[in-house]
């Protein structure tokens, strides 16, 4: 049997904006998922365990499949190959979370145990990445990287087709956030594609937005490495507007993300895909960590305890 786990993230400031070679910052969390393979001689068979939204096993079960043939294509592998693969661990099927290339590098890496393969993290994240297409279509690679590598990561995309620019970033320690979800299954795919549609239909207001979207990152960057959390706090607030800017947010996400700013969160926003999905909140120390968390499951939301910054499994 082979095994294999990938991180859970956030994306901090960036995301959709990443896709189109701007700058963006991901931190892996502490919760991970995990994934046993073994060949079975018969066909692919999948057991996902993972606690998730209503719907999302589903919804993703299609892209799953597919992205598993993938995966095995860019291994030198059948896509066919019979293999028995189980999904669970701590990361919940949230949308927003890197789920999707948390199971895809876990899977990537139980395989290759499974079949003896010696793979480093960079091909890893190269296989990884090509499954993720069967679920964003035109990934940016920021999932992924955050999953294989773990860690704060600055991210750009090379859009000419070389290797995109990864960079290790640091924080003093791991720092507390929340995630809420909004119990709402994203089709990331969908998204990504809107956004670019509404990028070619109105040229100049998206060249402004992304813009300052590019300028907003790098203040973040220089925030994260200051250690002044109040001012990415600030910073994250700022990239939630301009996602509401490019219709990429939504009206329970606006909801958890006013309920964690009232509870004094240092900022908050949606974190991936959006259309559903989740929101994340910069919570620093338990207590207000607790606070924030509580008062968003009294509302009927699902929520995550976790950090960023974290670097080992």
């Amino acid at each position: 049997m082979g095994k294999g786990s990938g991180f859970g993230k956030v994306i901090l400031f960036g995301e959709h904006f990443v896709v189109h070679g701007v700058p963006g910052i991901v931190s892996a969390i502490d919760s991970a998922t995990d994934a046993e393979v073994t060949q079975t001689g018969k066909k692919l068979d999948i057991k996902d365990e993972r606690k998730a939204a209503k719907g999302y096993a589903e919804e993703k079960r299609l892209q799953q499949i597919e992205s598993i043939e993938r995966m095995l294509k860019k291994m030198g592998l059948d896509p066919k190959l019979p293999l028995k693969i189980w999904v669970g661990g701590t990361l919940p099927g949230f949308s927003g979370l890197g789920a999707s290339a948390a199971s895809s590098v876990a899977i990537a890496r139980a395989i290759a145990e499974e079949l003896s393969l010696k793979l480093t993290n960079e091909q890893v994240n190269q296989i990884a990445y090509e499954a993720e297409k069967a679920y964003a279509g035109n990934p940016s690679g920021i999932d992924n990287t955050a999953a294989t590598y773990g860690g704060l990561i600055w991210f750009k995309k090379n859009l000419a087709g070389g290797p995109s620019i990864v960079e290790r970033l640091s924080v003093r320690k791991p720092v507390e956030i929340v995630i809420g979800s909004t119990g709402n299954v994203a089709n990331t795919k969908a998204m990504v594609a809107g956004v670019a549609e509404r990028k070619n239909k109105y040229p100049e207001k998206y060249s402004q937005i992304f813009k300052q979207a590019e300028n907003l990152t790098y203040s973040g960057r220089k925030a994260l490495e200051s250690n002044d959390l109040k001012k990415v706090g600030e910073l994250m607030n700022e990239n939630h507007r301009l996602l509401q800017e490019i219709e990429v947010s939504s009206r329970e996400l606006d909801l958890l993300v006013d309920i964690a700013r009232k509870k004094c969160a240092f900022g908050a926003k949606l974190t991936g895909g959006g259309g559903g999905g989740c929101m994340v909140a910069l919570t620093p120390g338990k207590e207000l960590q607790e606070k924030v968390a509580v008062t968003i499951e009294k509302e009927g939301y699902e929520v995550l305890r976790t950090k960023i910054g974290v670097e080992k499994l």
